[in-house]
């Protein structure tokens, strides 16, 4: 009994595909036995397939390279529009990498600006300012014998305006004559 699976298997072939324009298929030759008419009206004929033939291919020949102008046309508009993406991607990608160097960069400010102002508050700090005289500078406390007390009276030390004000009021006629003669002496 044969295995079904290797059987032959109907309508399993693959189709022909038919060619876009028509082709041209040589008669067979007549025999030499007709009369010489016959034999003109078939070559005119001939004529006119081969021309109507070679205007197919022409034409075919035009539409070709046409398409494979649109096809070429195509191509670089699709290069064109890639190249743009691309352009476009590596010009955000610039950016962003010059804005993360930007914030590191404020990071690092900002860190520095907290270590400074840490230092600025230690730096304030009455204890420190103490040491750092009797370090750096040799300072010491005051002793009670270096101390001298002083007494001073409750007196004003503030001095009076001594400059005049001077109000311009409108005056008489003879009152500036009056005035006028006083400056003089």
């Amino acid at each position: 009994m044969p295995n079904r699976n290797y059987s032959y298997q109907y309508e399993t072939s693959p189709r022909k595909i038919k060619p876009d324009y028509n082709e041209y298929k040589k008669k067979p030759k007549q025999s030499k036995n007709k009369n010489n008419t016959n034999r003109k009206n078939i070559s005119k004929k001939n004529v006119k397939v081969n021309a109507r033939v070679q205007r197919q291919i022409k034409s075919n020949k035009k539409l070709q390279a046409k398409a494979r102008m649109s096809v070429f046309i195509k191509c670089i508009i699709i290069f064109a529009i890639l190249f743009l993406i691309i352009f476009r991607n590596s010009q955000i990608s610039q950016s962003f990498s010059k804005i993360q160097g930007l914030k590191s960069e404020i990071s690092k400010l900002q860190k520095e600006n907290d270590q400074l102002e840490i230092n600025i508050q230690n730096s304030i700090n009455l204890s420190t300012i103490e040491q750092s005289a009797r370090e750096l500078l040799g300072m010491q406390k005051l002793s009670n014998k270096q101390i001298v007390q002083i007494s001073l009276p409750k007196k004003d030390y503030i001095e009076p305006r001594t400059e005049k004000v001077i109000i311009n009021e409108e005056q008489s006629l003879f009152d500036k004559i009056v005035e006028k003669i006083k400056n003089i002496f």
